[in-house]
């Protein structure tokens, strides 16, 4: 499975503070034994994050994108916006998943927006911002996406 991680953050990507989401995603990324071929940091944009969404979902080179922040209810959080305006077809349970498993870990776990979706065969997944919440939200993402992305793979997906 070959993976690109998006990390949204206008602070971040100004060069104010550090970066813990991008290590994060790798992280995630090497825990699930896949292939990173891009990461990138970038401001809270929804233009910007649509065009990066859709230059990988549509590049050929990615079957998975991951991206962490702007996921939250600051005015500015417009990643869940920025997906649903290139993805195909919604898979709710996966931000539901997400979202639940949270839960144990933070207080305000109801408050993520983040969405998981299709775009042809790409599925496109947004993590929360919050570097510590990344594998937490993730870990039972683990197994499923196995299977997710050996069906969207026309691989055997043992069904």
């Amino acid at each position: 499975m070959r993976v690109a991680t998006i990390t949204v953050s206008t602070s971040r990507s100004a060069g104010a503070g550090e970066d813990g989401s991008t290590p994060a995603l790798a992280e995630y990324v090497a825990s699930m034994g896949a292939e990173l071929v891009g990461a990138e940091l970038i401001p809270d944009d929804r233009a910007g994050i649509e065009e990066r969404l859709r230059e990988w979902a549509d590049g050929g080179r990615v079957d998975l994108i991951l991206t962490s922040g702007g996921t939250g209810l600051a005015p500015g959080d417009v990643t869940p916006e920025a997906t649903r305006a290139v993805i195909d077809r919604e898979a709710p349970g996966i931000a539901e998943a997400m979202r639940l498993a949270s839960q144990p870990h933070t207080r305000y776990w109801m408050m993520s927006r983040g969405v998981a979706g299709l775009r042809g065969r790409v599925l496109i997944i947004n993590f929360p911002g919050n570097p510590k919440a990344i594998a937490e939200a993730g870990e039972p993402l683990r197994d499923a996406l196995e299977h997710a992305m050996a069906l969207l793979l026309d691989r055997p997906a043992g069904h």
